[in-house]
């Protein structure tokens, strides 16, 4: 199925490579460098790409890009999954899934693709498998592997291979048992120039971090569990009791996960927490334009809208912007035409405002479309869907566990016309 894994850095340059049947050349990247070439954001690059003889398919997480290589028709979304895997198991052993970490540990990374991919098939992806096959690396450990000459690599065939529940080891034990759930809600939505909303939906998805002795069974009710349009879940929930009764059963598996993606689709009100006051123009005579911005809080639940942020990216001939912000700092990249705003935390009793003119290059034509504004914000303990756990219960263990759900609004696709 998966011929090979190329890990790209943001600036283009192959620095991981790993081949589970015949060695495929380099050149084979050379169709996504082009797309990435003509793409504005990394996330604009195309997840699939035909070629003559292969498909790619990529993920980008934070600035790498995962591209597989495959040489028959799969399903994509199964190996857009495996890719998000991959980066999600780099993220659980070393703490970050970064270039630098990356090849710290590129023994251990190797290891980890030989186990989780067999012939080009996924085999072991669970974490808890995994870290009984592969040791995470400490410093201790490798002291102690560079003295005796051992390796991360297990002795024992791990429990959760051969168990019904293979995403949970047998026999865990904690001193303190706590089971803490983050609900984080992405709003994707477009404004036009009059601030009417034409498009909005929301990506939502339920983090767990879950450190509990023994073999717990919990139940996770929701208030409104008919929000959820289209759901999807982690291995461990049982299904048919969400279809009769929309609430949560499962058994955890150890540590961070994954439990449910849900998405609320445009046919349900979705809140927009910001409006934006806009107006940029170009003139006919004279070289410049003039920009004014300024943005409010709108629906918000009462809650403090933070991380607030402004990306424009400018038409070419713009070669320089002379604003005035109330708030924040305001950069202008040049090679890159975009201008960032970064407001940080809203004032609602003083609205932030960048306004001033925008100098273009002499002897240049008046642009013919203006440019979108790109919105990111962050708004904690609110989910914008209005979603809210009811109630965490667990059963098959006598113990008291801590608990506790968090909500974060963070912006998605926010994009506002002008």
């Amino acid at each position: 199925m998966i011929h090979s894994l190329f890990l790209i850095n943001h600036s283009g340059d192959i620095f991981l490579e790993k081949h589970w049947k015949s060695v495929i050349s380099h050149s084979v990247c050379d169709y996504f460098f082009e797309a990435k070439e003509k793409a504005v954001d990394p996330e604009d690059v195309p997840p699939v790409l035909q070629t003559p003889h292969h498909y790619l398919i990529t993920v980008h997480r934070g600035k790498l890009f995962f591209l597989s290589v495959v040489q028959t028709e799969v399903p994509p979304l199964f190996v857009i999954e495996f890719l998000h895997r991959v980066a999600d198991t780099f993220q659980d052993y070393f703490g970050e899934c970064s270039e630098s970490v990356i090849k710290d540990n590129v023994v251990t990374v190797y290891e980890l693709l030989e186990e989780m991919l067999d012939n080009g098939f996924p085999l072991a992806t669970e974490s808890n498998v995994l870290k009984e096959l592969i040791r995470p690396p400490t410093i201790l450990r490798s002291v102690v592997n560079t003295l005796t000459g051992s390796s991360n690599v297990g002795d024992t065939l791990p429990t959760g291979q051969l168990s019904t529940i293979p995403w949970r080891r047998a026999d865990v034990k904690y001193t303190n048992n706590e089971a803490y759930f983050d609900v984080i809600e992405e709003i994707d939505a477009i404004l036009d120039k009059s601030g009417t909303t034409v498009f909005a939906e929301i990506q939502g998805v339920i983090e767990a971090s879950v450190r509990l002795t023994g073999m717990p069974d919990l139940t996770l009710s929701f208030m409104n569990p008919r929000l959820l349009d289209d759901v999807s879940f982690h291995p461990c929930v049982r299904f048919k009791r969400w279809e009769s009764e929309r609430t949560l059963s499962f058994i955890p598996p150890d540590g961070n996960f994954t439990l449910m993606n849900y998405h609320v689709s445009s046919q349900n009100p979705v809140a927009i927490p910001v409006y934006v006051k806009q107006s940029i123009s170009f003139f006919e005579s004279g070289p410049c334009g003039r920009l004014d911005i300024t943005i409010g809080p709108k629906q918000t639940m009462g809650k403090t809208v933070e991380a607030l942020m402004v990306k424009i990216h400018m038409p070419k001939a713009v070669l320089s912007a002379n604003l005035t912000a109330t708030q924040g700092n305001y950069t202008y990249d040049l090679p890159n035409k975009v201008l960032v705003w970064d407001i940080g935390k809203l004032n609602p009793q003083k609205l932030p405002n960048l306004k001033g003119i925008l100098s273009l290059q002499a002897g240049a034509p008046k642009p013919e479309d203006n440019p979108s504004l790109n919105i990111d914000l962050r708004i904690q303990q609110v989910a914008i869907s209005g979603l809210k756990v009811s109630r965490l219960e667990m059963f098959g263990e006598k113990y008291k566990p801590f608990k506790g759900v968090k909500y974060v609004t963070k912006a998605g696709k926010f994009q506002v016309r002008t």
